[in-house]
């Protein structure tokens, strides 16, 4: 049962993080395209992990950069330069703040988002 949940939790935490950038990418490069989304935040959530576990441990410094990395990620899958990555990005964190917000008002317990660091 134990796998069953943190199977459950790791989809849904996903479909929250790509909500975010899905709604980033559709207002900030006009991108509909929530599978697209779904992929993105795989790959970002990979990345952040691999970065963070490199070089995590340095204060400051590693957190910053494995969100680099992340950003990265959004600069690579959409179009139009870093300004939209991180026009993207401030949109799907706000995104998910509310969807989190909402969850956790209505009694699911969402502490988190696959996919979007921070979050």
């Amino acid at each position: 049962m134990a796998l069953l949940d943190l199977l459950i939790g790791f989809v849904v935490s996903l479909l929250i993080g790509a909500f975010g950038i899905y709604v980033g990418a559709r207002v900030i490069a006009d991108r509909d395209d929530y599978e697209y989304a779904i992929l993105t935040a795989l790959v970002g959530a990979v990345v952040w992990w691999l970065v963070a576990a490199l070089v995590g441990w340095i204060p400051l410094l590693g957190p910053l950069l494995a969100f680099f990395a992340w950003l990265y990620v959004i600069n690579a899958r959409y179009p139009g330069g870093w300004g939209t990555a991180i026009g993207i990005t401030l949109v799907a964190f706000v995104t998910i703040w509310a969807v989190l917000l909402v969850l956790n008002a209505v009694g699911f317990l969402a502490e988190s988002a696959l996919g979007v660091p921070w979050l």
